[in-house]
């Protein structure tokens, strides 16, 4: 992936406009599911996501490959995510959705991946209910320690890559992502029990 991003990088600087497409068919997906992963809501990601595209469209001309497209790309991606969490009108409107109305079992937002083998519909209901499970607990964790699991274990990237992305050196950011993991862990279990509550 990185060769074929240089590539692409290199034929954009030097005027092939069509090679930003390729970039961006590349790594859509995966920008869009951390983008959701960090806000927790699709609609905020998919505008994340956009917006991230259009920062690299008109910065894309000075980029000079002194780091990878990859770990350039996310780190615009979690700065426009952060930026989004930070704004008011964004905690204004989750206040009002948090208080104004309440939200079903349908309108909570996950990512279902169906296997081939098309596995019976408890199964699947039993996933979706797991992913549900984990991205509710991931939304209450701050938003440090959201992005450094994400960056980590859905994203997969390495240490290395996550310090470039977040400025953390080394000792800091094995240090949150050891406090993440114990925090998202009791947050499972505390939202593992609550929902077995609501169904008693």
């Amino acid at each position: 992936m990185r060769d074929a991003d240089r590539s692409d990088v290199e034929a954009y600087l030097s005027g092939e406009r069509s090679a930003l497409d390729r970039l961006v068919l590349r790594h859509r997906d995966r920008i869009y599911n951390l983008c959701f992963r960090l806000l927790g809501d699709p609609d905020d990601a998919q505008e994340c996501a956009q917006e991230t595209f259009v920062k690299v469209f008109r910065s894309l001309d000075g980029f000079r490959l002194q780091s990878s497209f990859s770990t350039w790309l996310h780190t615009i991606a979690v700065n426009t995510c952060r930026n989004r969490r930070n704004s008011a009108e964004f905690r204004f409107w989750k206040r009002v959705l948090r208080f104004g109305q309440a939200r079903n079992e349908d309108d909570e937002p996950f990512e279902v991946e169906i296997p081939d083998s098309e596995p019976s519909v408890l199964t699947q209901l039993a996933e979706m209910e797991k992913t549900a499970l984990v991205q509710s607990a991931m939304n209450a964790l701050p938003y440090d320690y959201r992005t450094v699991l994400v960056l980590r274990h859905v994203q997969e990237l390495s240490y290395e890559e996550i310090c470039k992305i977040t400025g953390y050196n080394p000792g800091t950011l094995k240090s949150k992502l050891a406090r993440a993991r114990v925090q998202l862990q009791k947050k499972i279990q505390a939202c593992h029990g609550e929902s077995r509550d609501g169904m008693l």
